[in-house]
């Protein structure tokens, strides 16, 4: 359970949460700005975000390397926390070739489920 406590939370009330919660594992891991991230998720690629930016860290003020559209094939890496209570996943947006950190509630399927590990 990557970023909700389905355990705790009743189903009722996290449907009311608007954003998405870090495990406590994953709370002080934040991937600054220039960090990369291993290729750790074997999940299929095709996932897509619509507009989103692909940064050089996990937070809004990291640089932009690029945006994802959704045409674009992205293959996740893996995913860590971000500075602002968010998750984000490393990608290869495999259609520009550009590798970068997007926030998860902007992609398609919610990110990797994979932690990156620092």
């Amino acid at each position: 359970m990557k970023r909700r406590l389905a355990a705790i939370i009743p189903a009722v009330a996290m449907a009311a949460l608007a954003v998405p919660m870090v495990t406590a594992t994953s709370a002080s891991a934040h991937a600054s700005c220039g960090t990369s991230a291993p290729d750790s998720d074997s999940s299929a690629w095709g996932y897509y975000a619509n507009g989103a930016n692909e940064r050089t860290g996990s937070s809004t003020s990291c640089t932009s390397r690029g945006i994802a559209y959704n045409n674009d094939r992205l293959d996740y890496h893996c995913y860590t926390a971000g500075n602002d209570g968010y998750t984000w996943t490393y990608l290869h947006n495999v259609t520009d070739n550009v590798y970068g950190w997007v926030r998860d509630d902007l992609l398609s399927n919610g990110g990797s489920y994979v932690y990156c590990g620092f």
